[in-house]
């Protein structure tokens, strides 16, 4: 079992640059391409950094952060847009926690956890 967060992806405004964990190529393009597009729209429309990682138990979660003095950083608007992704993208999200948790965590799952 993973002892630390393990980084998916995430995207800076300041640096203008994507990044995706290596260790995620296997994902489908049409996965990784859809975590391209979160991930920028959201910097360019907030500001700061957006990072998406699994916790030690394979949650998915969005941390951003911003620089000190940042005017253009939009703290309320990070609120709203992460939970307008985290409902948007719902089925997204949990079928990335579903692959982490078997291909990363070595957990298994039945038809009836398939079903819920």
């Amino acid at each position: 079992m993973y002892q630390k967060e393990i980084i998916l992806c995430g995207s800076s405004a300041y640096t203008k640059k994507y990044y995706l964990n290596e260790e995620f190529e296997t994902l489908p393009e049409s996965v990784k391409e859809e975590l391209k597009i979160m991930c920028v729209l959201y910097t360019e429309d907030i500001g700061g950094v957006l990072t998406m990682f699994f916790d030690k138990k394979g949650n998915l979660q969005f941390q951003t952060t911003a620089e000190e003095g940042d005017l253009l950083y939009d703290d309320i608007g990070s609120v709203l847009k992460i939970k307008q992704l985290q409902y948007t993208k719902q089925e997204l999200l949990e079928a990335l926690e579903m692959y982490f948790k078997v291909f990363f965590l070595g957990e298994e799952f039945s038809e009836e956890d398939l079903e819920d």
